[in-house]
């Protein structure tokens, strides 16, 4: 399994932006498909986006199309979320996940094998 770390949550107003990233290791990064997911107090963990294992096919959640974007650099190791005019209905633990190969394109969680610990994104009114 790769091992992922995230990091760049915080706490902003409405309207900003912050710039989550995850770092893998472990294994060879450029062979996974990578996602964010997020979970909100009390509900289940929900897909917000993707990203093949060469980063050009990218699918979003309808909520976040057109203020997210998800981006990987493969040579860092890394996979990014930009998130831009936030809103407090944003604010949730925000997840990196992992699966092996493009051949299973699902979005559901437990089509995810590896999963960071999260990290808090609060946006405030």
């Amino acid at each position: 399994q790769v091992q992922l770390v995230e990091s760049g949550g915080g706490l902003v107003q409405a309207g900003a932006s912050l710039r989550l990233s995850c770092v893998a290791s472990g294994r060879t990064f450029s062979d996974y498909m990578m996602a964010w997911f997020r979970q909100f107090p009390g509900k289940e963990r929900e897909f917000v986006a993707r990203l093949n294992t060469r980063g050009f096919s990218k699918y979003y959640a309808p909520s976040v199309q057109g203020r997210f974007t998800i981006s990987r650099d493969n040579a860092k190791n890394t996979v990014y979320l930009e998130m831009n005019n936030l809103k407090p209905e944003d604010t949730a633990v925000y997840y990196c996940a992992a699966k092996t190969g493009d051949d299973d394109m699902s979005i559901t969680v437990s089509s995810f094998s590896s999963w960071g610990q999260g990290t808090q994104v609060t946006v405030s009114s």
